[in-house]
């Protein structure tokens, strides 16, 4: 059978002049543009992202795919289910398919489960990955702290799934970056402040949207449960930063 094409297309962390010329032609381009979404009745994240730059297309379909906020296979797993098949009936149609994610395809992506058992259920299909700006680079570009030169090691967590290990990891690495901090935000605070890093550490929730918001003071967070566009970086070196930035402010 010959399928359509699967793309996988990154729609960047938020702001739509972060979409990349190759992800704004592909999606033009396909005739089904597939997106993820919590719940039934909620808006497409990757849909109000690329919706000024591509806008309404005559003839392309617009598909909204249901995945909960929740880590249980029993909950997920049908989810995935209506996904597969209501995706593979345009592929067995011959249509194209692109499969619209924020961030990066290849990163804490829904889509990698896609492109992991597609060719299991479509052999021969092809798959194309578009590469997508990650929050992993939007945010130091917001706060104004690099996260590593050439001498110094990052360490990226799904803080979600647990930070047992998050005190050696610090311990180990100039620069953590903790995504998907979600409920997991006091044991967070407590890993960080005991190791004495509370104040090398930025607490970014949707970095270049609309309503971003950057928090310097982690202790601020104590109790707030970080959205699944929230990250904190802790940098061990970001006195190097501030240094920088004496010479940066204009003069009086």
């Amino acid at each position: 059978m010959n399928y359509g094409t699967l793309y996988g297309v990154g729609v960047g962390p938020g702001a739509p002049d972060l979409l990349t010329l190759r992800a704004i032609n592909t999606l033009k381009a396909a005739q089904v543009v597939a997106m993820p979404r919590s719940s039934d009745f909620g808006a497409s994240m990757a849909w109000k992202i690329i919706k000024p730059v591509i806008g309404e297309i005559s003839g392309q379909e617009r598909l909204f795919l249901t995945f909960p906020m929740n880590k249980d296979p029993a909950r997920l797993q049908p989810a995935w289910e209506v996904a597969f098949k209501a995706i593979g009936e345009r592929l067995e149609k011959g249509l194209s398919v692109a499969f619209a994610t924020e961030g990066d395809p290849s990163l804490f992506s829904t889509f990698i489960y896609l492109q992991r058992e597609a060719p299991n259920r479509w052999p021969g299909i092809t798959i194309e990955v578009v590469p997508g700006v990650s929050s992993i680079a939007a945010v130091p570009s917001v706060t104004g702290i690099p996260l590593a030169d050439g001498q110094e090691r990052i360490a990226i967590i799904p803080a979600n799934y647990g930070v047992e290990d998050l005190p050696a990891v610090l311990a180990a690495f100039d620069t953590t970056i903790l995504m998907k901090i979600g409920s997991e935000m006091p044991n967070v605070l407590a890993a960080i402040d005991s190791a004495g890093l509370a104040d090398k550490t930025v607490y970014v929730s949707r970095a270049t949207m609309s309503d971003q918001r950057i928090v310097r003071d982690l202790r601020q967070t104590e109790k707030e449960y970080g959205d699944c566009f929230a990250m904190a970086i802790v940098s061990k070196n970001s006195e190097t930063v501030c240094w920088l930035e004496m010479f940066r402010r204009p003069r009086r």
